[in-house]
C-alpha cells in the first residue's frame, strides 16, 4: 500500500491506551476515529483524540443504519476492536476492505468469551495466550492472524497477568495492523486447530465463594485469579464476609481427613484452613472480626 492505512479504532480502557500510543506514532497508519463503550466514559482516549485531532464518537448500537452510514465516510480500509462490547454484525463487518480485527485476551481456539486471565488460572494453565483474529459472526471464532503465548508461574496472580497483558495486546496488536499495509493478511482457521476449542461465560456476583472441599490446588488457584483489581475471593464466618485477597501453599502438607474450611492455624503472617486433601495459607484479607482457631468457615 503506498498511502496511508486508514483504521478505525472501537476501544476502551488501559487495554486500549498503550495500543493507541503505539500506532499513533506510526506515520503509516492513521487513526481516522475512535469508538469507545456507550456506556462508559474513557477520559484517556478522549484526551488522546483530542491531541491528536481524531473523532471521538460513542453508540449505543454500531450495528445501526445511521451508524454505519457515518463509519462509511471515514474511508478506513481496516477497523480494530480492543476491549470493545458489542457484537459486530455482518454488514459493519464488511464495510471495510479488510474487515475487522480484535484482539482477544485468549490462546484460541480456546478460551474464547470472557473473564479469561481469572479462568485460565482458575484452570491452572501454565501459560496464557493473546490472539489477534478476524472478527466473524460468532464470538472470538474467526480466524487467527497472530498469536503469542507467556508463561504463568505459582508467583503469577490475576494482578500480575493484567499488567503482563496490557502490554502483550498492545504489541501484538500493532504487529498484526502493521501486516495490512501490504494489503489482505491470511488467517488460520480455528477448526484446523481444534474443532471445538473451548468457551468461558463472563464471572457475575456470587461467584466469588471459596469452596473449601475442593482441593489446596484448586483453592490456590481460584484466590490468585480473582485477587485485586479483580473482587476477591469470599468466605463466611458466623455470617460475617472475610474478603480473601492472597494464599499460599503449604510445603509438605500432608493429606488428611477433617472438617474442611475449619481455622486450624493463626500467626502472625495469616491463618491456616483445612480443604479437601490438605491445608491453605491465607496470608492477606479484611474481616471485621478476628479470626480465632477452631472458627469454620461456612459452607456453600
Amino acid at each position: 500500500m503506498n498511502k496511508k492505512l486508514n483504521i478505525g479504532y472501537f476501544a476502551d480502557g488501559p487495554w486500549s491506551h498503550e495500543a493507541f500510543n503505539r500506532i499513533i506514532s506510526d506515520n503509516e497508519i492513521l487513526i481516522k476515529f475512535v469508538c469507545v463503550r456507550f456506556d462508559t466514559q474513557d477520559e484517556v482516549l478522549k484526551h488522546y483524540c483530542k491531541k491528536n485531532n481524531i473523532d471521538y464518537i460513542k453508540n449505543e448500537n454500531v450495528n445501526s443504519a445511521e451508524f454505519i452510514e457515518k463509519l462509511s465516510k471515514y474511508g478506513c480500509h481496516l477497523m480494530v476492536s480492543m476491549s470493545f462490547n458489542q457484537i459486530f454484525k455482518n454488514e459493519i463487518i464488511n464495510l471495510t476492505r479488510y474487515k475487522i480485527i480484535n484482539c482477544h485476551a485468549g490462546k484460541l481456539p480456546f478460551y474464547k468469551g470472557r473473564n479469561i486471565l481469572n479462568w485460565a488460572l482458575i484452570n491452572d494453565e501454565s501459560e496464557f495466550g493473546i490472539t489477534v483474529h478476524y472478527v466473524d459472526k460468532g464470538i472470538d471464532t474467526g480466524d487467527i492472524i497472530l498469536q503469542d503465548t507467556y508463561s504463568i508461574k505459582d508467583t503469577d496472580d490475576y494482578a500480575t497477568l493484567l499488567v503482563r497483558s496490557y502490554g502483550a495486546c498492545s504489541s501484538i496488536l500493532y504487529r498484526a495492523i502493521c501486516l495490512f499495509k501490504d494489503g489482505k493478511v491470511a488467517g488460520k482457521k480455528q477448526k484446523n486447530i481444534h474443532p471445538y476449542g473451548s468457551y468461558c461465560t463472563q464471572r457475575k456476583n456470587g461467584d466469588e465463594n471459596i469452596n473449601w472441599k475442593d482441593s489446596s490446588r484448586n483453592v490456590f488457584n481460584f484466590i490468585r485469579a480473582i485477587c485485586s483489581p479483580g473482587p476477591m475471593a469470599r468466605s463466611f464466618i458466623n455470617g460475617v464476609e472475610i474478603k480473601i485477597n492472597k494464599a499460599e501453599m503449604v510445603e509438605e502438607a500432608i493429606t488428611y481427613k477433617c472438617i474442611e474450611g475449619a481455622i486450624l492455624n493463626i500467626d502472625a503472617t495469616g491463618f491456616v484452613v483445612k480443604t479437601k486433601d490438605s491445608f491453605i495459607k491465607i496470608t492477606e484479607y479484611t474481616s471485621d472480626i478476628d479470626i480465632k482457631i477452631g472458627y469454620r468457615f461456612e459452607r456453600k
